[in-house]
């Protein structure tokens, strides 16, 4: 359960949402594209996570708010949200307000706008909590649900684009007096319960004529969030002097104007819209370690495993065309560097998927 509150004055307001059931999951950050530079850190993370999930500590309680208010709620695309909202005033004080109101917004937030828009709403709701009144009592509290809200988008933190959903309460108050709003900000993950149906594995050959030549192969395209890449590099020509193999796996956020998905367009892929020309590319490199150190020799098989849980950094589902806004991809790169440091690479696209929550 997240906390959050904001005053004016003599009038507080804060707003809480519940977790759905006891075994649901909490987060101390939001997704972020920021990749950690400790690894074990993320033991850390998920220990504290974990412990915190099993507690059943008192959320509400403003004294354990106020030392953790990063603490955030993780729920599934199909689960209701449900709440409350906090008004306080001080003992012996009244407070006039001119109607309160709770709002759901799901939001793509650009930050770096290219049509002038610094966010899109594409989620919007609102409720009405109470009419004009007047608070004599301390405190007052409301409850609040969202049902069957449809959240098409998972919550996801970008380098130049960001997807957020929050609750909100406004208080309106009387004449020029600016409302009391407060936000609490939760996560949405779309999981999957079956696999992919179709899951080929990855084979290509690649080389330089008459000097290199290597086979490898990935034993499947699609991987869950908490999967292990596994394949085999198998070299059949060697003829230069290499000095080690790296595998390098690749984040790409595409970011802009994007247009949809073109049926006539061959290789099914995204193009710019000609509204606009200024699509913005990241590339992140989520990590890179060496799989080979000397040269191989002809007939050599040098083993690939790769634990995506291990990964110091928030991982998200593969996107394609959200909202006609961004894009994210993963790449795989291979990576070999010969005695004079000359670099030869191959990239092959995989795809992610969420399999739990977390």
């Amino acid at each position: 359960m997240s906390f959050f509150g904001f005053g004016g004055g003599a009038l507080n307001a804060f707003i809480t949402v519940h977790p759905t059931d006891k075994n649901s999951v909490s987060r101390d950050h939001l997704p972020t594209w920021k990749v950690r530079r400790n690894p074990f850190s993320l033991i850390k993370l998920n220990k504290q996570e974990n412990e915190r999930n099993n507690s059943g500590t008192n959320l509400t309680d403003p004294a354990f708010t106020s030392k953790d208010k990063a603490v955030t709620q993780v729920f599934r695309d199909t689960d209701d949200i449900s709440g409350e909202v906090i008004l306080r005033i001080p003992p012996g004080r009244k407070a006039e307000h001119m109607g309160v109101q709770v709002q759901f917004f799901g939001r793509i937030i650009s930050h770096s706008s290219y049509d002038g828009r610094p966010h899109q709403d594409f989620v919007s709701l609102s409720k009405q909590l109470e009419a004009p009144s007047v608070l004599y009592q301390p405190e007052r509290r409301y409850d609040f649900s969202f049902k069957r809200v449809e959240k098409m988008y998972e919550s996801y933190g970008g380098k130049n684009v960001s997807i957020r959903y929050f609750v909100r309460v406004v208080v309106e108050r009387k004449g020029i007096m600016p409302a009391i709003v407060s936000d609490c900000e939760f996560i949405v993950q779309k999981t999957q319960s079956i696999p992919p149906s179709v899951n080929d594995p990855i084979k290509m050959e690649v080389g330089i004529e008459e000097c290199l030549h290597i086979e490898f192969e990935y034993t499947k395209r699609k991987y869950h969030l908490s999967d292990c890449i596994t394949g085999n590099i198998h070299f059949l020509l060697v003829q230069i002097k290499i000095k080690h193999m790296e595998i390098v796996l690749i984040r790409r956020e595409s970011s802009g104007k994007l247009s949809s998905y073109n049926d006539s367009n061959p290789n099914g892929q995204q193009m710019l819209s000609n509204e606009s020309d200024n699509l913005k590319t990241e590339n992140q490199t989520l990590i890179k370690y060496e799989i080979m150190d000397g040269a191989p020799v002809r007939g050599e098989i040098i083993p690939v495993r790769l634990y995506l849980n291990a990964i110091p950094a928030d991982l998200c589902p593969s996107y394609e065309n959200i909202h006609n806004r961004f894009s994210v991809k993963y790449l795989l790169s291979l990576v070999l560097v010969d005695e004079e440091d000359r670099r030869y690479f191959k990239q092959s696209e995989i795809i992610l998927w969420r399999k739990d929550l977390g």
